[in-house]
């Protein structure tokens, strides 16, 4: 059997070559090299080491590297460069790219990269920033392929030749009418496959799917995976066709809202830079914050200790369960949280569907309860039996405190979870923030009550 070539072999020898300080070969590698690999060596280089291949890079392999960058890297290379090779390297930019690097950037610098584009290019970028982030229209791209309604199959596919080179993507081309209206869309099979005499409006292809510009990109995220496209129109009000997206392109934008999600769901504000990008100035100020909110919150679970201190001075054994009861409260919350914002997500549920999921995290959150208690008074008894620790010759009825409890802290902690997503959406509120730390700091807090409380009606008169 032959061996194959080592693919990955030229990324190697280019990180050597930098290293050693051979820049006219890492260069001269560079720039046959795939933009993506270039970009994966830069980012485990030195700062020094990256402006420095950066400037030498022709402005055609920059542009394209770029983009594969973090968003606050590529400003940085950026004005490693001259004026005019700025203004060259931006230009040169896919405009779905540049938005997306815009987007990241403060209001001054977003100004002073604008004004470094040609006129076309700047007219084209504020059209696009005058949108939402959040919406289709800004982050299309208008370089797609249009036919004419009266073409035949052999015109167009002549139109595809001259024309596909600027275009972002000639899988799918567009039937538009002079007046800018779009007819319909047409797969390239269709085309080739297609009697080069037949009028391109009378070829049967997979019914028009559209875009609107103001269309969330949640919205465009389900409409791509519903429809199983590549790329979709995005038209305005009128139908006007204005541009496509393409599946990459949604794809980066929604793996940057994912992460944005991710990280709020820790419990800390969301951090838009690599880990070790980010200074330690503003990682404390992102992580400090919440950190602090939840502190607050655990407070009122030292109020609630203060509150039962004469059960626990009368029965010093109900606090060796605390922390059982309340982490399994806090664990059952995370765990609904988690199920819930993710079908949020996904849109499997909507806000209206709160009833059912009341009913169903009800159920589940009594029997996960009764699990549980059962396995906790199983373990108190076992525990007595064998010598191992003794609760006293009550230890049923402790055992069976656990066990009450157990099924009210998961419950609660159960509903909590997953009726907080539903709350926060309802009120226009990112479902992400309730984390799982705010979740079961909630929980920690009820938890106590719901403990002692059954305490109290189970234990009255025996030992307290």
């Amino acid at each position: 059997m032959l061996n194959s070539p080592a693919v990955h072999e030229p990324v190697r020898d280019l990180k050597k070559l930098i290293r050693s300080g051979n820049w006219t070969e890492a260069v001269n590698l560079s720039e046959r090299l795939h933009p993506s690999d270039v970009a994966a060596n830069m980012q485990q280089l030195s700062e020094r080491q990256q402006r420095s291949l950066f400037k030498l890079l022709s402005t055609r392999t920059a542009s394209s590297v770029l983009p594969h960058l973090p968003y606050f890297e590529q400003f940085v290379l950026l004005h490693a460069r001259s004026r005019s090779d700025m203004r060259e390297i931006v230009n040169e930019m896919d405009v779905d790219d540049r938005m997306r690097l815009l987007d990241e950037l403060p209001e001054n610098a977003w100004q002073q990269m604008v004004d470094e584009l040609s006129a076309p290019e700047r007219e084209l970028t504020e059209r696009l920033a005058s949108y939402p982030e959040n919406t289709a229209a800004h982050h299309l791209t208008p370089y797609y392929i249009s036919i004419k309604p009266s073409m035949r199959a052999s015109e167009a596919l002549e139109e595809v030749r001259r024309k596909g080179g600027a275009a972002e993507t000639v899988d799918v081309v567009y039937i538009v009418a002079p007046s800018g209206l779009l007819i319909d869309d047409l797969r390239l099979a269709t085309l080739v496959m297609a009697d080069p005499n037949q009028v391109v409006t009378s070829l049967n292809d997979s019914p028009l799917v559209v875009v609107r510009d103001t269309d969330p990109l949640e919205d465009v995220l389900a409409t791509f995976e519903k429809y199983d496209r590549l790329a979709l129109p995005v038209v305005d009000k009128d139908n006007h066709m204005m541009g496509i997206l393409t599946v990459d392109d949604v794809m980066d934008v929604a793996r940057k809202f994912a992460t944005r999600d991710i990280q709020k769901f820790g419990g800390m504000e969301a951090v838009d830079a690599p880990y070790f990008r980010v200074r330690l100035k503003e990682m404390l100020r992102r992580r400090g914050g919440w950190l602090a909110l939840l502190f607050l919150g655990e407070m009122l679970t030292a109020t609630a200790m203060s509150h039962f201190e004469t059960e626990i001075a009368r029965a010093v054994v109900l606090a060796l369960f605390v922390p059982l009861i309340i982490s399994s409260g806090g664990n059952s919350g995370s765990q609904a949280t988690s199920l819930l914002i993710r079908s949020l997500a996904l849109r499997e549920l909507s806000v209206r569907d709160w009833w059912k999921v009341f009913g169903r995290e009800l159920l589940l959150g009594i029997s996960l309860g009764a699990f549980l208690g059962a396995i906790g008074f199983l373990r108190i008894i076992a525990w007595e039996w064998l010598h191992i620790t003794s609760y006293g010759p009550h230890y049923l009825l402790v055992a069976a405190t656990v066990w009450l409890s157990l099924i009210g802290v998961v419950g609660f902690g159960t509903l909590a979870g997953s009726m907080l997503p539903f709350i926060l959406r309802s009120l226009g509120a990112d479902p992400a923030t309730s984390s799982a730390p705010l979740v079961a700091t909630l929980v920690d807090v009820t938890g106590l009550v719901i403990y002692f409380g059954t305490a109290r009606l189970v234990l009255q008169g025996v030992i307290l």
